[in-house]
């Protein structure tokens, strides 16, 4: 996509990664909902990639990168951290900011599944997506649901749409991709996912031909592998 040139000049912030989900997507997500637009580079050969470590733009030789406010970011969660609170959805104090971020982590460790799952032979897939479904039906969707019954509250920290909410909302709408009833025992969850997703920035977000990204195909995955095979 377009030139390799870092920085760009409209002042957006600019996004270098592959053209798929991957680290990146809970990084678009949160700047969609903040309703900052954004630009995109896509890598799609390793001499891209390795140009960016060369000219030192990489910290530890790794995407995803983020220029923001004149910095050249990397790693996933101090680039979400920086957005968060740069947009006011971290919290209003140390108490929220710290449940945000183990809500944020709970679904980073159930996102992060997914990530591997996408890589792994064929053979393995099944029996790795039944043990993440279950996961999540057991370990952290219902955790989810109880801190939303208790509280009653429409949002997961502070009465307050915070970034544990969008990370949320991705979490149960790409694991519906692979299981589509897998709320139906998270009435709470249901009406959250409802919720959510009608807030006007996320529903723009949602809709067709914005920067949200695709389930990763045969095409991404090879993509990615051409390029970080012994970068």
């Amino acid at each position: 996509m377009g030139s390799h040139q870092l920085g760009s000049m409209s002042g957006k912030p600019k996004l270098t990664y592959f053209n798929g989900r991957g680290r990146m997507e809970p990084i678009r997500w949160l700047l969609a909902a903040a309703g900052v637009e954004f630009e995109e580079t896509f890598l799609e050969e390793k001499e891209q990639y390795l140009k960016l470590i060369k000219d030192g733009h990489l910290l530890f030789d790794q995407v995803p990168l983020v220029e923001i406010d004149g910095l050249k970011l990397v790693q996933t969660k101090a680039i979400l951290h920086y957005i968060a609170e740069k947009y006011n959805l971290h919290g209003k104090d140390l108490r929220e900011r710290a449940q945000i971020d183990m809500y944020v982590e709970g679904t980073m460790d159930l996102m992060g599944m997914l990530l591997v799952y996408y890589f792994s032979p064929p053979e393995e897939k099944e029996k790795q997506l039944a043990s993440i479904i279950e996961k999540a039906t057991t370990r952290y969707f219902p955790v989810y649901e109880k801190a939303l019954k208790q509280h009653g509250q429409k949002f997961l920290v502070g009465n307050c749409f915070s970034w544990a909410d969008v990370q949320l909302l991705e979490a149960i709408l790409t694991m519906e991709e692979q299981k589509p009833d897998i709320l139906a025992q998270f009435p709470q969850l249901q009406a959250f996912k409802a919720r959510t997703s009608n807030i006007p920035t996320i529903k723009k977000f949602l809709q067709p031909g914005s920067q949200r990204k695709p389930p990763p195909d045969d095409a991404y995955l090879a993509t990615v592998l051409k390029i970080l095979t012994d970068a």
